[in-house]
C-alpha cells in the first residue's frame, strides 16, 4: 500500500500496525486473471482494542457502529477494481471514511425561534386567497 497514514480527522490517522488484511479471489471482471489472482481485499480493524483514537471518540465510534461491528472489530471490504493494490487504497480510504463519521461530534442541538408574526399573516392571506380561488371554481357549468 502507499507509504502515507489515512487520516481520519485532524492529526489521528490509522495507524498501520493495526490493520489486518486479507485477500481472496473476487468475482466481477478481469477474464481468465480473475482466477488466478487474490484481488478482493477485506481490511479488518479492531476499534474495541484501539489506542490509536481518543477515548470519547472510540466511545462514539462503538456506539454508533455497533451493528457493524463482530466482536469489536470493523470489517471492509473492497473488490470493485481489478487490481489488489487499488482495492487495498479503497478498503483503507473506506474504513476511513466511516471512522471519521461515526466519530464526529453530535450536531448542536437546534434552538427553537417563534415565527414572526408578518411572515405567519401572509402566509393565512395566501391561503385564503388559494381557497376563495377554489371556492369560485365549484358548481358553475351544470
Amino acid at each position: 500500500m502507499s507509504g502515507r497514514p489515512h487520516v481520519i480527522r485532524g492529526a489521528v490517522a490509522l495507524p498501520e500496525a493495526e490493520l489486518v488484511w486479507r485477500f481472496s479471489r473476487s468475482s466481477g471482471p478481469g477474464g481468465q486473471h480473475v482466477n488466478t489472482s487474490d484481488s478482493q481485499v477485506e481490511l479488518r480493524f479492531d476499534l474495541a482494542a484501539t489506542e490509536a483514537l481518543p477515548a470519547v471518540w472510540k466511545e462514539r465510534a462503538l456506539e454508533r457502529l455497533a451493528g457493524r461491528l463482530a466482536g469489536g472489530v470493523l470489517t471492509v471490504r473492497a473488490s470493485e477494481h481489478r487490481s489488489q493494490w487499488r482495492n487495498r487504497e479503497a478498503a483503507a480510504v473506506r474504513l476511513a471514511a466511516l471512522l471519521a463519521e461515526a466519530t464526529a461530534p453530535p450536531p448542536k442541538p437546534r434552538r427553537a425561534t417563534r415565527i414572526p408574526r408578518g411572515i405567519n399573516e401572509r402566509r393565512l392571506r395566501e391561503k385564503k386567497r388559494r381557497a376563495d380561488t377554489k371556492k369560485g371554481r365549484s358548481g358553475r357549468w351544470d
